[in-house]
């Protein structure tokens, strides 16, 4: 697939403290899956980890939905299973899939393989045959300190390439010293599809690498900006 360059206003979301925001992106996403739900009797979700959406996961949990016919799964993951504490699949089952919410469908990506590319293969499999609307409802993306978002790495190799991904790849792995270990992310183009794409950033050290990402076009997460149809939503806290 190849990416239409966008050009929209970035929109910004401006809470006095982390749980406000939590609280208000809980209730967009929510709306957002509603109207999935009444269009299609479907919804999809795709969600980041670390550790700043736990609050979002924990409010997003209480919404009122018809969570058996929401899919959820992941933006990126690291190459580490759910009995590790870096897993985000972990960290969506502890914070997000409980109370009503425990209802919804859960697709992790990451698979016992042989190497990163045949996991990054059995993850787009499972995707592919998965009854989870495409494109995405909501996708939630996360923003590290160094400018990349999902497993997009200032340092990953061959980054352009990923981010062209001429082969039309949903799900891809990424290899990049400063991630720690090998990752899977999901493709920039299934990502920017989504009818609905928020950025959830908390603290002023990552406002200001936003704004600079955003000014000079620098940093792998400026790609989102750049080619995302409907827009990228900002919601940030400090």
């Amino acid at each position: 697939m190849e990416l239409n360059d966008a050009t929209h206003a970035t929109a910004w979301r401006c809470f006095a403290s982390p749980a406000e925001l939590a609280e208000a992106l809980a209730r967009r996403v929510a709306t957002q899956l509603a109207a999935g739900l009444s269009a299609r009797g479907r919804a999809s979700l795709a969600v980041s980890g670390g550790k700043t959406p736990v609050r979002f996961f924990q409010a997003l949990s209480a919404q009122s939905l018809d969570w058996s016919n929401v899919g959820i799964t992941l933006v990126d993951e690291r190459l580490v299973p759910d009995t590790d504490e870096r897993s985000n699949a972990r960290l969506v089952r502890e914070n997000l899939l409980r109370g009503e919410a425990a209802a919804a469908r859960f697709l992790p990506l990451y698979s016992a393989a042989p190497s990163p590319g045949q996991a990054a293969a059995n993850a787009e499999a499972a995707l592919a045959a998965s009854a989870f609307p495409r494109p995405f409802d909501v996708v939630v993306l996360g923003m590290g300190a160094d400018g990349h978002s999902a497993s997009f790495f200032p340092d990953a190799d061959d980054l352009a390439a990923l981010i062209e991904n001429r082969e039309g790849r949903l799900v891809l792995p990424v290899h990049a010293r400063s991630a720690g270990e090998p990752r899977l992310t999901l493709s920039l183009q299934l990502l920017v599809a989504a009818r609905f794409v928020a950025l959830h950033i908390e603290g002023e050290e990552k406002k200001r690498v936003l704004e600079a990402a955003l000014a000079q076009r620098d940093r792998p997460v400026s790609a989102f900006f750049g080619h995302a149809l409907g827009g990228v939503q900002v919601f940030w806290a400090p």
